[in-house]
């Protein structure tokens, strides 16, 4: 698995994981969330440009089969989304974009990654919690996280228990234990 920039030509193959990553919601009686569209490539297309679309893609044919979108929020990283297509779960590979997030914030003197999550989902939260990510309290959100909660909320995603976490960034040189080799 090789992590790079998107490409411009790979927008729609970043939809089709997003679908195809969102499909066992559905067993998990979360219908709307497996039927939420994925990000359009207008948006996919600013977060490329921003040089924050990251997927990572096969060895051999340098397809992907993941990807992580991510913007500034406060002082943090914020991962919007990373999707990994079923057939590549497993692998190590959301880790791997998580870790490659982590070194661009770390470059940029941010102080940590955050994102927002299904407090229930095991390949959500509890995933999360693994690599070294904390759940916040209501009273440690920032106002930019306040804001994405908001936004959230407005697309009906409270319907469900949802968390946001946070991964400090130790200084250069540190590890971090669940995101390292």
């Amino acid at each position: 698995m090789r992590i790079r920039p998107a490409a411009p030509g790979e927008l729609s193959a970043l939809q089709d994981i997003e679908r195809a990553a969102g499909a066992p919601f559905r067993d998990l009686g979360m219908p709307d969330v497996a039927d939420d569209e994925p990000p359009t490539p207008d948006v996919l297309e600013r977060y490329r440009r921003a040089g924050r679309c990251w997927v990572a893609a096969g060895a051999h044919d340098d397809r992907p089969v993941a990807y992580l979108i991510a913007e500034p929020v406060d002082d943090t990283l914020h991962v919007e989304q990373v999707s990994v297509h079923p057939r590549a779960a497993r692998r190590g590979v959301g880790r791997a974009l998580l870790a490659h997030a982590t070194d661009h914030a770390r470059e940029q003197g941010l102080a940590a990654l955050t994102l927002t999550t299904f407090a229930d989902v095991p390949w959500n939260a509890p995933y999360y919690a693994r690599l070294g990510f904390r759940i916040l309290t209501e009273p440690e959100l920032t106002p930019g996280l306040r804001r994405i909660r908001a936004e959230e909320a407005g697309h009906g995603l409270d319907r469900w228990p949802r968390v946001c976490m946070r991964l400090g960034l130790p200084h250069a040189g540190g590890t971090i234990p669940g995101l390292s080799g």
